[in-house]
């Protein structure tokens, strides 16, 4: 918990847009399952609170899990399991999006915290179709890496309410797959289907919704067992100051 504290302090500076002159948006998502990376973290409902900050192209998000339901005994309910700190820098390059970013991922509840790098790529293909590929490197605790690549469609379905469906697959090396899901070998890790909507109530606040599927490509890299969760889905609500 007190290493949870400057991460929290720095979240409630970097907030105060009359000091950084940024922008910041607060959400709350409530989901029937954690699913991460294909991997089913809890099959409970969880609530996960972020804050996101920006100045120019300078970005920090401070996210975290609260165990509302236990998971097997892996996880205890009603506590925060994990808290991750995002720091990040986005530009571009004509019409291709660039991000470059630093990731902590703390573990109150128990575990080494770690830490990774990541570049995210993002570039329109045709209306609102885009396609995405993101690359994510552990230099600490897992010394190894995982890779995807989507596609995203989005549409407006009528005013202040929009739709976007994705579809994205991803690769890990062996290093990553062994620590995280027991796998033993690298290669085709997990694939997501995903469809979201949103409805803008006001400028600042909007409501969401999701539903997705995932599941793994290889039992070699990520084993049937680490898959307790195909189908999960959720409810959000975000505020932008």
């Amino acid at each position: 918990m007190k290493r949870l504290i400057p991460v929290i302090a720095l979240a409630m500076v970097l907030a105060s847009s009359t000091i950084w002159a940024a922008d910041a948006t607060l959400s709350m998502d409530v989901n029937s399952a954690y699913v991460w990376r294909g991997m089913t973290l809890n099959d409970e409902i969880v609530a996960q609170p972020s804050i996101d900050v920006t100045n120019g192209s300078f970005g920090v998000n401070v996210w975290a899990n609260y165990d509302i339901g236990d998971y097997d005994g892996a996880v205890d309910d009603n506590e925060f399991s994990e808290v991750d700190l995002t720091v990040y820098y986005g530009f571009s390059l004509q019409k291709l999006e660039i991000t470059l970013g630093l990731v902590e991922y703390l573990f109150p509840a128990g575990g080494d915290s770690t830490h990774e790098a990541y570049v995210s790529l993002s570039h329109p293909i045709i209306g609102g179709l885009s396609v995405g590929a993101d690359f994510y490197y552990d230099f600490d605790e897992v010394d190894g890496y995982y890779a995807d690549l989507g596609l995203t469609y989005a549409m407006d379905l009528v005013e202040k309410l929009s739709l976007e469906v994705s579809a994205r697959a991803a690769y890990a090396d062996k290093d990553f797959a062994e620590f995280y899901g027991g796998g033993t070998d690298s290669g085709f890790h997990d694939y997501t289907l995903s469809l979201g909507l949103s409805y803008g109530l006001t400028d600042a606040l909007s409501l969401g919704a999701s539903i997705n599927y995932t599941d793994n490509l290889d039992d070699d890299t990520l084993p049937d067992g680490a898959v307790d969760v195909n189908t999960y889905g959720g409810i959000s609500i975000a505020y932008t100051f």
